[in-house]
Parts: structure tokens; sequence; C-alpha cells
């Protein structure tokens, strides 16, 4: 598992990504969506799995799901799991908000 630091504080990473809004973000050779709610993120693929549609394009429901702005499917932003539409689950990427800024866990088979 490959950790990586985004900000050097907890209160840089507060400042820096602004709340219900879809983040893109590179994390070395890879790119990935990052949701903020209150001190609590969300870090996912960045592409549909359907079509490969961008979803930081896409919409945020009061759900806690992201929708895909091509089709509308949505995936919940806890588990991943598609909600609406057929296509497979989102990859989701465990986070933690430290005081040394927001770790998110990348999987070494990504």
């Amino acid at each position: 598992m490959k950790t990586f630091l985004l900000g050097s504080t907890k209160r840089q990473v507060l400042e820096m990504i602004p709340e219900c809004r879809i983040h893109k973000i590179n994390l070395g050779d890879q790119v990935i969506a990052l949701v903020r709610s209150q001190e609590n993120f969300h870090a996912f693929q960045a592409d549909c799995p359907h079509r490969g549609t961008s979803l930081v394009e896409g919409s945020l429901s009061s759900e806690h799901e992201v929708i895909c702005p091509s089709h509308q499917y949505r995936f919940n932003l806890l588990t991943g799991e598609v909600k609406v539409g057929s296509c497979g689950d989102l990859e989701i990427y465990p986070t933690e908000l430290t005081q040394e800024g927001l770790k998110v866990f990348i999987s070494n088979d990504q």
C-alpha cells in the first residue's frame, strides 16, 4: 500500500479542499477524485467504471453519492457500490486526516 500526504497540516488541508465539490488530485502517476464533507474525505477512482467518463465533472447527491455526468450512474462514496446503473463498483481509497495533513492510501496493484 502506498501512502500519499496532501498538505502539511490539518488546517492547510481544510483550507485548500473546499467542501461538497469533486476535486481532481494527481498522486504520483495516478489521478483520483476527492470530496470533503466537513472533516471527512472520500477518495475514489476518477473515471466511471462504465465508460470511463470523468467523475470530476460529475455531481454529488445528498445521499453521499457521486453521479456520473454521462449516464447518471450513482456510486456510494463510502463503499463504492453502484447504486443506480449497471457496471462495476467504484474503487475507493482510504483516507486519514491527521495533524500532518491528509493521508490517502492507494493499493500497490493500482
